[in-house]
């Protein structure tokens, strides 16, 4: 079982900042920002892709009120939304779950950067996508 299904069935402690029947939101215990919360599904679930409608509805509905209510008791400037999925992006747990990060300045301990890249043909691109 995934430690995240773990936690959802209370096999591991957490600090549980939301829950209702479908969604789990806790404390990341790697706080990289004060206030840093994962919200996830309660249903064991992968990956994004891999997501029925109905849960990422949910899901999505909990991180806009959290997102919100995180921002405005911490007082941080601003917030990021962050999703993993697989283990080339970053995924470490292999259960669905957003990250809400506060974030306060640029001495916070989360760095998001793009990066300028090689030119793209857009038309080739979009055509290659549909």
């Amino acid at each position: 079982m995934c430690v995240f299904c773990r936690i959802i069935n209370k096999e591991i402690p957490s600090r549980i900042v939301y829950e209702d029947d479908h969604v789990l939101a806790i404390l990341d215990l790697a706080q990289v920002t004060r206030g840093h919360t994962l919200v996830m599904p309660k249903k064991h679930i992968a990956t994004l892709m891999d997501c029925d409608d109905d849960t990422a509805a949910a899901v999505i509905r909990v991180i806009r009120r959290l997102a919100a209510q995180i921002q405005q008791k911490t007082g941080a400037a601003g917030i990021n939304v962050l999703n993993n999925n697989g283990e080339a992006a970053g995924q470490t747990v292999d259960h669905l779950h957003f990250h809400i990060i506060p974030r306060y300045g640029s001495a916070d301990a989360f760095h998001c950067e793009f990066a300028e890249s090689q030119p793209q043909d857009l038309d080739e691109v979009l055509a290659s996508l549909q």
